[in-house]
């Protein structure tokens, strides 16, 4: 597209242009290139930057291109201005301009520019389209290994969310059927953020399945995870990472924390446990043995498993929300049922935060009935 209020530059332009094979579509002004923008999209812009308002500042144009960002930011644009300066070839730049000829221009120059531009922007649009596809399927993997449903046994409420800040999340849950009475819950956190971190977690989310099978045991199942984990993984990558194996028969929960967020237990009269028995994150160490921890369960406790997202929320003074704040309201409100509980849990993150997410942030709150 060429934008110039002048009949015989819009004429030259269109000659030059059609000579060399372009498809040219001509406007004259800077409604008419928003129009034209709005309804298809095109391999290059060419433009004025001073029209009949204001014909020699440019400030028309650096108007215009600032809308033109907002439509398709995307789109390659050279200017074109008889009235030129450093300044304003400087400004023209900050707002979107990828070359900067002035008129009178030499044919052949500007021909390589506009050349040099359509090819520029086909590999961004490409390598966009396909960061934009990458994205997609690291997404639609992560979300297809997240539980489309809470298994149910006798005796537990179970309530989950996970909220991740970007598109992709490096946080991960799981909760998984062991058998009758028996269930499996697994939560994580990758380092880092975007497609390397939802990838590994997603290799994380099917070890755990397949492992959960086969090795029963909480420090057992770890200890395989961390070395799969180990070998699947870059130096400086690590994820923390906890486990729990729940019996409602022997109404206990054995554990193991590989540097996760200690889940909080809260009992029926209101104490408070964490736990925190296990051993160092996965992804560092390949021969490290974890402990394992066990607690029983009575009525009226109620289990709270979380990333960081949800302690480490801050408020505008820096302040983070923070594991005790979680624990004593968890206490305060331990008669509520897990749904309940996880809502006003959220509600008082976003009152404390004034609705600022900085982090993903998962929580699973289990009420023992």
């Amino acid at each position: 597209m060429i934008a110039d209020d002048q009949p015989d530059v819009l004429e030259a332009l269109r000659l030059l242009l059609k000579s060399e094979g372009y498809q040219i579509e001509a406007v004259n002004s800077p409604a008419a290139v928003l129009d034209k923008l709005r309804s298809q999209p095109y391999d290059l812009l060419l433009m004025d930057l001073n029209y009949t308002r204001d014909t020699t500042s440019g400030q028309e144009g650096l108007d215009l291109l600032a809308r033109i960002q907002d439509i398709d930011n995307t789109l390659p644009v050279v200017a074109m201005t008889a009235w030129g300066s450093v300044d304003l070839a400087v400004e023209a730049m900050q707002h979107g301009v990828r070359d900067f000829v002035l008129k009178p221009w030499e044919n052949s120059r500007l021909l390589r520019t506009l050349r040099e531009q359509i090819e520029t922007g086909r590999l961004k649009r490409e390598s966009l389209r396909k960061e934009k596809e990458e994205i997609e399927d690291a997404r639609a993997v992560g979300e297809a290994l997240l539980p489309k449903s809470i298994p149910e046994i006798p005796g537990l409420e179970i309530s989950t969310t996970t909220q991740p800040v970007r598109t992709l999340s490096g946080d991960y849950f799981d909760v998984m059927s062991l058998g009758e009475n028996q269930l499996g819950i697994a939560i994580g956190d990758v380092i880092g953020k975007g497609v390397p971190a939802a990838l590994l977690m997603s290799n994380v989310q099917a070890s755990v399945r397949a492992l959960a099978e086969e090795s029963p045991e909480p420090d057992e199942l770890t200890r395989k995870l961390n070395r799969s984990v180990c070998r699947n993984t870059t130096p400086g990558k690590f994820v923390t990472f906890c486990y729990c194996a729940v019996d409602m028969s022997a109404r206990k929960v054995t554990y193991a924390n590989a540097g996760h967020c200690a889940p909080v237990l809260v009992r029926a009269n209101g104490e408070i446990e964490r736990l925190e028995t296990g051993g160092a994150v996965l992804g560092v160490f390949p021969e490290w043995s974890y402990e394992q921890g066990e607690v029983s369960v009575a009525t009226g406790d109620r289990l709270l498993l979380f990333t960081d997202g949800i302690t480490e929320a801050s408020n505008a003074r820096d302040e983070e929300f923070g594991e005790e704040r979680l624990a004593q309201l968890a206490s305060a409100l331990r008669d509520r049922g897990a749904h309940e509980l996880k809502n006003r849990i959220l509600q008082a993150i976003s009152i404390f935060t004034g609705g600022r997410a900085q982090d993903d942030a998962t929580l699973v709150i289990v009420a023992v009935r």
